[in-house]
């Protein structure tokens, strides 16, 4: 009986130990690492930052992760930027269709007060898509390179109200709705939207587009007058040949043509590129994975989740939304 006590005693420690190992592995390191991507005998630095997928302020999908939403993750790493002297620019690189407004708007404005606080520039440097939201941030970069095959653009404002009505028919379920008020339950999904909740609903989306339009004038208003964007900002999307022809963007390019010019405005002949990451092992190289673990928002797979998006504005490209 003590032996069998002994051996059971023994399986259980075993099996916690390799339980233990195996969720840290999941989770990656308890703080955040810094590894280096391009080596360098400077002791300059270039931090290298992406923001992927759908812009949002829900928490990050993976259960097994120490990353938080999108929000928190470029946060905490430009303070940990701006804490670093030797950190002398970012290249920022962009693989999102966009997102919510509001989610979008403190990305914006945290990248514009690091570059004000740090005097330090920030190249954006554009992959697969850069739309809407996406773009809406890359506006806040000193410079804007992009790939040759990105989709950028898609400056405007969408806002997304699912309605189930004609499927609760279906199945005979019946909504009972009490509220203080003609407009209380406006946008609900149970219902089709009133000629005057429309109006209401555009009044809201007019003003967020104005101030889409006065972020990217901003920053971009040596190349074009606020009437021009405002042609150019239709909702529709370009290439990066026309992007670069409307100057929307300052150049085609890849992350060679950024580090050039990060490293020209740093004022630097060379530099490390580092990453910040929970995942220092799998950060190996520029094109290894980014600061996101694999996500259902990324770009390539929002398509699946247009059903599920919930009622609110965004500053989105949806190519698949149709209004029947």
């Amino acid at each position: 009986m003590r032996k069998i006590s002994i051996v059971l005693a023994l399986t259980v420690f075993i099996l916690s130990a390799c339980a233990l190992h195996f969720h840290l592995d999941f989770l990656g390191k308890e703080s955040m690492q810094e590894v280096i991507l391009i080596k360098s005998m400077a002791k300059e630095k270039i931090l290298l930052l992406d923001i992927e997928g759908m812009i949002s302020s829900l928490p990050h999908p993976e259960i097994f992760s120490r990353e938080g939403d999108i929000l928190s993750q470029v946060y905490t790493r430009l303070e940990k930027a701006s804490a670093d002297n030797n950190i002398r620019g970012i290249i920022l690189r962009l693989d999102t269709p966009g997102g919510e407004v509001t989610a979008t708007d403190i990305l914006y404005n945290e990248l514009m007060k690091f570059r004000k606080k740090t005097k330090r520039p920030v190249v954006g440097l554009m992959m697969g898509v850069a739309a809407s939201g996406g773009y809406y941030i890359a506006s806040a970069c000193d410079y804007i390179i992009s790939h040759p095959s990105t989709l950028t653009g898609s400056i405007g404002v969408i806002a997304v109200f699912p309605n189930v009505e004609a499927l609760f028919d279906k199945i005979g379920i019946k909504m009972n709705v009490a509220k203080s008020g003609e407009m209380k339950d406006s946008g609900s999904p149970f219902r089709g939207l009133t000629p005057e909740e429309k109006n209401v609903f555009q009044g809201i989306i007019d003003e967020f587009y104005e101030g889409f339009l006065r972020a990217v004038y901003q920053n971009r208003k040596n190349y074009f007058s606020f009437d021009e964007l405002r042609k150019i900002a239709d909702g529709r999307v370009y290439t990066a040949s026309q992007a670069e022809e409307l100057k929307l963007i300052d150049e085609l390019g890849y992350f060679d043509t950024a580090l050039k010019k990060i490293l020209a405005l740093a004022s630097l002949k060379e530099a490390k590129v580092i990453a910040y990451t929970y995942f220092p092992k799998k950060k190996t190289n520029i094109y290894a994975s980014t600061l996101q673990d694999v996500s259902a928002f990324k770009a390539e797979n929002f398509e699946h989740l247009l059903p599920s998006l919930k009622s609110g504005f965004y500053y989105l490209w949806l190519p698949q939304f149709t209004n029947k």
